[in-house]
């Protein structure tokens, strides 16, 4: 009997391997969970959980479409945990080891109040337009919506912040 031989043929396309990708933008990608979710733990098991959907998937994965997949992914994911008001955490009666404080805390809790007063979809469109700093198609195809979408929950979600005096208007 002869030993079966597998052969793995190689990525053709010049994109990341999976790992590369990670190292290379988890850092961002958590940046980005947080000011969804408001929340460390939920940031980190969004971003964990997205990019585990994207693993099985990565060699069909454009290489110039990565970065798009991976945030579509993303945001997908926490609108589907919002859906089903998904909260992976029990309650306990003993408390974890306590974090130290965030250097900067009130500025972070500003920006959290600020977030958390806008709808999920407004809320996503801010946080990859401006924190992330995609382009207005770049955030339309994250999303799945259309630019002029994008557009119109930009405006409204703005216009939110600066009636409620969470952002300064700037145009005096």
């Amino acid at each position: 009997m002869s030993e079966a031989v597998t052969v793995v043929e190689p990525r053709v396309d010049a994109g990341p391997t999976f790992e590369e990708y990670v190292a290379a933008r988890s850092a961002a990608l958590w940046r980005s969970a947080w000011l969804l979710t408001g929340d460390r733990h939920k940031a980190e098991d969004l971003v964990q959980t997205a990019l585990m959907k994207c693993w099985g998937r990565w060699s069909r994965i454009a290489p110039e479409a990565v970065e798009t997949y991976v945030r579509k992914t993303m945001v997908t994911t926490y609108t589907d945990w919002w859906r089903r008001r998904w909260n992976g955490e029990l309650p306990t009666g003993e408390l974890p080891e306590t974090a130290a404080a965030p250097v900067d805390g009130g500025i972070r809790r500003d920006v959290l109040v600020a977030l958390a007063a806008l709808p999920r979809g407004q809320r996503a469109v801010v946080v990859l337009r401006f924190f992330d700093d995609l382009t207005e198609a770049q955030t339309a195809a994250a999303l799945g919506i259309s630019v002029g979408t994008v557009k119109s929950q930009t405006s409204r979600a703005l216009r939110t912040l600066r009636t409620s005096g969470l952002l300064e208007d700037t145009h005096d």
